[in-house]
């Protein structure tokens, strides 16, 4: 998955996120970044904190060990999911 790096134990992913979609939903692969979209608006991090629980909930990690680390304003996100290797993130993610 050329979306997903290692670094210090954790997996970065790159996301496009679309907020205030229908659902909430993991919609695949575009550009080198992992698309997807949730139902919250993008205001207050309501996306970003959206966005990080599905990760984590996908991932079978805790939602505090999903943050967003670049982009906290932008479409495009690096998100790191603590604990979890590079492999086996691209594998829960797809």
């Amino acid at each position: 998955m050329s979306y997903v790096t290692e670094r210090d134990g954790s997996a970065l992913v790159r996301v496009r996120l679309q907020p205030r979609s229908k659902r909430d939903e993991i919609v695949g692969e575009r550009e080198g970044a992992l698309v997807v979209r949730v139902s919250a608006p993008p205001v207050d991090g309501k996306a970003n904190a959206a966005l990080c629980r599905l990760l984590a909930k996908r991932a079978g990690i805790a939602p505090g060990r999903a943050s967003v680390v670049k982009g906290t304003s932008s479409r495009d996100k690096l998100v790191r999911l603590d604990g979890l290797a590079a492999a086996d993130a691209g594998e829960l993610l797809a």
